[in-house]
């Protein structure tokens, strides 16, 4: 009996020392994949440090290419020196944004990001338009008032095919705009080409302060009172208030909102004048993400002081833009005004700007605008109940027949 038991704890034993063994050997193993998988790290790895502190996403993209271009550029390019690892991974970056093929999603660089937050803080010096990719090309979608491209005769859907020698066809929206702005006093050339013109133009403009007009109300003798409202700024919403002010002291029943040339901006201001004129809950414009997540829907805060007899047409154009075709096309779709002019730019995307780091930005396209019957402002913009162009020969004789027709279904 204890014989039997002294060769169990034997077996025992031996089978702890098996097992103490197989654990070493792993661990072994492990350490030596580790040392190895460490000393076959790309360069980039090693000496930039780039795995980073972000969890990494599972992808079945094949990144040895990436990794070999790294250290061929390091082993071979004469110009390896030049730039610093961050910048390469800046590069890096931009070109996985520039994949998306979306002119509005942008990688901002530390310098670019401050030049970004100041301008859409309002404080800045350039020469006052809004541009935008429109069939591939760099197009104006509106010059905002009395600034210097307003002055200088550029008008909406003028193609810009040079910014002072440097051909557009590469440089994106942003890309632009570091061109076109500059300090006050200096100049910019921009090389133009216009519809129905035969050659391209250069255009000699001289920069400025920048400040972002907002609106301004007339009421004519025949009755029809007009607001023309140039942007959707911080604002506007409140002087909007103060202009519907001004239309029912006026005791008229005729309005006219004059969005030509009018880039956008805040979506709340667009949601808070339509709400003027649409009951409470109506669909004003959605924000559609696609599969990404639900739809955000903003809904008219019912101010809806206006009854039925109410005669509103509102002006349109090619640069009518953002959140010109939120309020123009959820009236329209409510039935609330007929749309007069061209076809509106279709600028109908959400962009979200998202800090990387302290210093850089990524400006994301998000989301689509739809209006309140599902369409997409993107893909074509909004198209008038009433088309009416106005010809080279129009502008000489100053003579606006989109107005002229406005004024024409008002007083019916």
């Amino acid at each position: 009996m204890k014989l039997q038991k002294n060769r169990c704890n034997m077996e025992n034993f031996s089978k702890t020392k098996q097992y103490l063994i197989t654990v070493i050997l792993i661990g072994l193993f492990f350490i030596a994949g580790v040392y190895v998988g460490i000393q076959n790290r790309s360069e980039i790895e090693k000496v930039a440090g780039i795995s980073g502190k972000e969890t990494a996403v599972t992808t079945t993209a094949d990144f040895a290419p990436f990794w070999k271009a790294w250290n061929t550029l390091n082993e071979k390019s004469l110009s390896a020196d030049k730039i610093t690892d961050q910048d390469r991974v800046y590069g890096a970056i931009s070109g996985l944004v520039g994949a998306l093929n979306d002119p509005y999603t942008v990688f901002f660089k530390p310098t670019e990001a401050k030049s970004f937050e100041e301008e859409i803080s309002g404080n800045f010096e350039g020469i006052g338009m809004e541009v935008g990719i429109k069939d591939n090309v760099l197009t104006v979608i509106a010059p905002l008032k009395d600034t210097p491209a307003y002055r200088a005769g550029i008008k909406s859907g003028d193609k810009i095919l040079k910014i002072n020698n440097t051909s557009t066809s590469d440089l994106g929206i942003d890309g632009a705009i570091k061109l076109i702005r500059g300090p006050k006093g200096s100049t910019v050339t921009l090389t133009i080409f216009r519809e129905g013109e035969k050659q391209p133009k250069d255009v000699v403009i001289v920069r400025d302060t920048v400040s972002i007009p907002t609106l301004d109300t007339e009421l004519r003798k025949d009755g029809i009172f007009v607001i023309k409202l140039y942007s959707f700024s911080a604002t506007s919403a409140n002087l909007f208030r103060a202009a519907m002010k001004e239309f029912v002291e006026a005791k008229t029943d005729k309005l006219l909102l004059d969005l030509r040339g009018n880039p956008g901006g805040y979506l709340d201001a667009a949601v808070s004048m339509a709400s003027w004129f649409l009951p409470n809950g109506k669909v004003v414009v959605t924000e559609d993400y696609g599969d990404k997540k639900e739809q955000d829907i903003y809904r008219s805060k019912g101010y809806d002081i206006f009854n039925d007899k109410l005669k509103f047409v509102i002006l349109i154009d090619g640069g009518s833009a953002s959140a010109s075709e939120i309020l123009a096309g959820a009236l329209q779709n409510n039935g609330k005004a007929k749309l007069v002019g061209t076809q509106s730019f279709g600028k109908g995307s959400v962009q979200e700007v998202v800090k990387l780091t302290p210093d850089t930005l990524l400006k994301i396209t998000v989301a689509k605008w739809l209006t309140p019957d599902g369409t997409s402002i993107s893909e074509k913009g909004l198209t008038p109940d009433y088309e009416v162009k106005v010809t080279a020969k129009d502008v000489e004789a100053k003579i606006d027949p989109q107005l002229s027709k406005a004024v024409e279904l008002l007083l019916k």
